[in-house]
């Protein structure tokens, strides 16, 4: 849907994958899923964060899991991520990328 708004993306089918495919592209913005095989998105931001440049990368996270823990939904926006629960339709999809890419990080520096 975002490649047919112009949008250059890149895909991973799992945190592994996803960490070298940000390694090899330097993306300007990142939406995954919470929960991803070996590991989830909480633990695929921790490792992101970890590295220094991608401190600043915006990031969301897409769930259909409406009883999130607090102590997770916390943690997520210690990281800088933003929260978005599915469904997500074509507008929200774009919406959500436009304000990941136009939005201030969470260094405070803007895109």
């Amino acid at each position: 849907m975002l490649r047919l708004e112009g949008y250059e993306v890149y895909t991973a089918m799992n945190a592994e994958m996803g960490l070298r495919e940000a390694a090899a592209t330097d993306p300007d913005a990142i939406i995954l899923d919470l929960r991803m095989p070996l590991i989830d998105g909480l633990g695929f931001l921790r490792r992101l964060r970890a590295i220094d440049q991608y401190r600043a990368v915006p990031v969301a996270i897409v769930t259909g899991d409406y009883f999130l823990d607090d102590a997770v939904s916390a943690e997520l926006r210690t990281l800088g991520a933003e929260l978005k629960f599915k469904p997500l339709w074509l507008e929200d999809l774009v919406s959500l990328a436009r304000t990941l890419l136009s939005g201030p990080t969470p260094n405070g520096v803007t895109h």
